[in-house]
């Protein structure tokens, strides 16, 4: 396999989810493999600055509320003067991204894995400079994954105004934090700095929160969230933001024209959408062209359109998320061993780490119903209400429901969402069935352990034919 007319059999360019998940499997399926990485650490965005400290900042931030909000005083526990130690929450946030961080390194060390260090640019479709050196390698897969979207006419100075990583580092909870854009990461880091007692104001340029989520979810998490004390202005775009001293002053106006406003804060945090890094990748050099949206394109196998060059992860079209890009990496990995390597697109959830979360796979109500109707047929869509679920009835823990989406003639499970604390994990379910091509019947007619939030997957599935027991 192995060909020593070149210094690597696979070189990747990348090592985030993406990029050392296929550098792993490509060295053990014995490929001599290396990875050119130019951040200090490895993991890419989502372990250094992304998904890992978001989750870890979440959670701290609710066992805060917890202490502080009198929840626990009605299961008989009564907390009184608990403080925040924002210091502390950051450094046990940074001590769980130097773990993972570190247990990447590890594994490439475990499973002889070369991190070149630094930049990597193409000189020609099976050459790389990486710092001075140039390395050789029959297969290249690109995977340096995406940054954040800069707004026109908003300065990020990682002060006042910050993007996803500024925000997890602020050093102080802001009084007003003004979140521009509804998606997952405004409303995740929103919830952070709330909990912690900001003011959060939520700008979203679409008519509700959360684009490309179900309709109902999009409905249900925007009355959630405004319980909370999230102001949320939707239809509403940023047109300038300035900066006076620690001040800025976010001006504000209706999407479809009108009257604008300017809202002051001493936050503001930019999180309008990723675009994928291309720049310095020097791709004029192997005459690698991108789609219209600056994206790598790719057939089903990850090839671009150079041979010997492979793409995966933000960079190419598709969900922007970690577990994508970690499927893609061993798949690209297998096809270059010359394996099968598949990744299923239709069947990626999605999830938002608020509180209650809020999880998806599969087609929204709105996708499948056009979908359905396009060939000529219906759909059937079952939902279960977590206040009819006893496990969250005993934890006081009856926000949201749960909805499977089915088609009306076969029965075959085309989607699923679900709002509740425990979204994320249940979702799990959901996609392994839809991944063995399941019917809502058979997901009804499995056993699910009693009381679990779990349950109310079985009834909602029960609920597509019109039987379930507990509503």
């Amino acid at each position: 396999m192995a060909d020593n007319s070149y210094d690597y059999d696979v070189l990747v360019i990348g090592a985030g989810p993406g990029g050392y998940v296929a550098a792993i499997r490509a060295a053990q399926l014995g490929l001599r493999t290396a990875c050119a990485e130019s951040r200090e650490t490895l993991g890419g965005t989502c372990l250094n600055v992304g998904c890992i400290p978001s989750k870890a900042l979440l959670h701290a931030s609710e066992l805060f509320e917890e202490a502080t909000g009198g929840h626990l005083a009605k299961f008989g526990i009564d907390i009184q003067g608990a403080t925040l130690n924002l210091d502390q929450m950051h450094a046990e946030k940074a001590k769980a991204v130097t773990e993972l961080t570190g247990g990447i390194e590890f594994l490439f060390k475990k499973n002889k894995v070369t991190w070149l260090k630094g930049r990597a640019a193409f000189t020609d479709a099976h050459s790389v400079t990486v710092g001075e050196q140039t390395m050789t390698a029959r297969d290249i897969v690109i995977a340096t994954g995406s940054s954040v979207t800069p707004l026109p006419g908003v300065e990020v100075d990682q002060r006042v105004v910050v993007d996803s990583t500024g925000a997890l580092a602020l050093p102080k909870v802001p009084e007003h934090l003004v979140v521009i854009g509804g998606g997952v990461i405004g409303l995740e880091l929103g919830s952070v700095w709330r909990r912690l007692g900001a003011r959060v104001t939520v700008v979203e340029y679409g008519d509700q929160i959360l684009p490309g989520f179900d309709g109902e979810v999009r409905k249900e998490s925007a009355k959630l969230f405004k319980k909370q004390g999230f102001d949320i202005r939707t239809s509403a775009k940023v047109t300038g933001v300035t900066v006076d001293g620690d001040i800025a002053s976010v001006a504000v106006e209706p999407v479809a024209g009108g009257e604008g406003e300017t809202i002051t804060a001493d936050a503001v945090l930019v999180a309008t959408g990723r675009r994928p890094n291309i720049d310095g990748l020097n791709l004029e050099a192997i005459g690698l062209e991108l789609n219209g949206r600056g994206q790598i394109a790719t057939g089903h196998n990850f090839r671009t359109s150079v041979d010997g060059v492979w793409a995966i992860g933000d960079v190419i079209p598709g969900l922007m998320l970690a577990h994508k890009a970690e499927d893609e990496g061993v798949a690209v990995a297998e096809n270059i061993a010359g394996h099968t390597g598949i990744v299923n697109h239709d069947v990626i959830p999605s999830v938002v780490y608020t509180l209650p979360e809020i999880a998806g796979v599969g087609l929204t109500e709105e996708a499948a119903r056009a979908h359905a109707e396009k060939q000529g047929g219906s759909i059937k869509v079952g939902k279960f209400p977590m206040a009819a679920n006893s496990r969250a009835k005993t934890n006081r823990d009856t926000d949201g429901f749960v909805k499977i989406i089915a088609d009306a003639k076969t029965d075959r499970v085309l989607g699923a969402w679900i709002i509740t604390s425990l979204a994320g994990t249940m979702i799990a379910q959901v996609a392994q069935a839809m991944e063995f091509g399941a019917t809502s019947e058979d997901i009804a007619y499995t056993c699910h352990a009693h009381p679990t939030h779990s349950e109310a997957i079985k009834e909602a599935a029960m609920a597509v034919t019109g039987k379930p027991i507990h509503v």
